[in-house]
């Protein structure tokens, strides 16, 4: 894992790594202040909303034991106003398929699901949302090995970190871990 946060290449992404940053630093750096050379057209104070909701929801992560989370998006690159956040998490398989994730995660707040008949689409929109993310404007997933329904170049189905470090024309690019998390 790699501790400081570079910029941006020339296409706008995180350089191929796996970038560590504490909440404390994500909220000061260029993810959510904006690269110097975007300070007018950067959306500081919507970057600054998702971070925070990101922090409420990885905050519920930890109390139900799981701190290794990923973001990747829009969020972590080179645009001024991403529309969400998207990430995952490690979690044991049988935590996960048993229910148990879902039900203690959702006495923290009812949000947390990933059952497909809670989807809905926001008003203006078809794409239909899971409820974190009409809440929070976050998706966060769990990763126990299982695939992605996210293809390769070649119509392999990938795992979140593959399909994570890869652009939507497969060019290979960075992702943020959140650090410093019990």
């Amino acid at each position: 894992m790699i501790a400081r946060l570079p910029p941006f290449t020339h296409e706008g992404l995180l350089p191929v790594g796996d970038f560590v940053l504490t909440f404390d630093e994500l909220f000061e750096s260029a993810l959510v202040l904006g690269p110097d050379n975007t300070a007018d057209a950067w959306d500081a104070r919507w970057r600054r909303t998702l971070a925070e909701n990101l922090a409420i929801m990885v905050g519920h992560l930890c109390q139900v034991g799981l701190t290794d989370v990923f973001i990747d998006g829009s969020f972590v690159e080179n645009k001024p106003r991403p529309n969400d956040i998207d990430g995952y998490f490690l979690c044991d398989r049988d935590f996960f398929y048993d229910g148990e994730l879902e039900t203690k995660l959702q006495k923290l707040d009812p949000a947390w699901t990933w059952d497909a008949e809670r989807r809905h689409a926001a008003p203006g929109s078809t794409k239909q949302q899971l409820p974190m993310w009409h809440k929070y404007r976050v998706e966060l997933f769990p990763h126990v090995g299982q695939w992605t329904g996210i293809v390769d170049q070649f119509g392999h189905e990938l795992t979140f970190p593959s399909a994570f470090r890869l652009t939507r024309d497969f060019k290979p690019k960075g992702i943020l871990k959140i650090g410093g998390l019990p």
